[in-house]
């Protein structure tokens, strides 16, 4: 697996303890961190998908957003995700979640970090299906 970059020590530890596979890439200038067979919840069809999210350079005093898939996901009830889109990183076509942080959930800079980010992945996969 490819570490072209360092995150902070505390990112580091949550990563390898996540037991899965993971990368920090490099490309067009942009720092990404990638974890592969990322598990993800039942309706969706796969069942593990790559996740990449997008560390700015002033991480972690500014706030990560957004998630992206590989291969992209689709519910298997065949009802549809809103605010998807593409997106081409390393060499393939992932799939750009467009879910941001609210003013009742904001980034707290010293506080939130990349588990505090893949907390809210979480949330955000699971309320796909509790969307009316």
């Amino acid at each position: 697996m490819r570490r072209q970059f360092n995150l902070p020590e505390g990112d580091e530890a949550y990563l390898a303890s996540l037991n899965l596979p993971c990368e920090t890439i490099i490309e067009n200038n942009q720092r990404w961190v990638v974890i592969h067979d990322f598990p993800l919840p039942k309706g969706y069809d796969q069942i593990k998908a790559s996740m990449a999210v997008k560390i700015e350079s002033c991480y972690p005093d500014v706030q990560l957003d957004m998630v992206y898939f590989f291969p992209h996901l689709s519910r298997s009830d065949q009802k549809s995700i809103g605010a998807l889109s593409s997106f081409n990183l390393d060499g393939k076509n992932w799939q750009r979640w467009s879910r941001h942080r609210t003013s009742k959930n904001p980034w707290r800079p010293g506080i939130d970090d990349l588990a505090s980010h893949i907390l809210l992945i979480q949330y955000w996969l699971e309320r796909e299906f509790r969307k009316a």
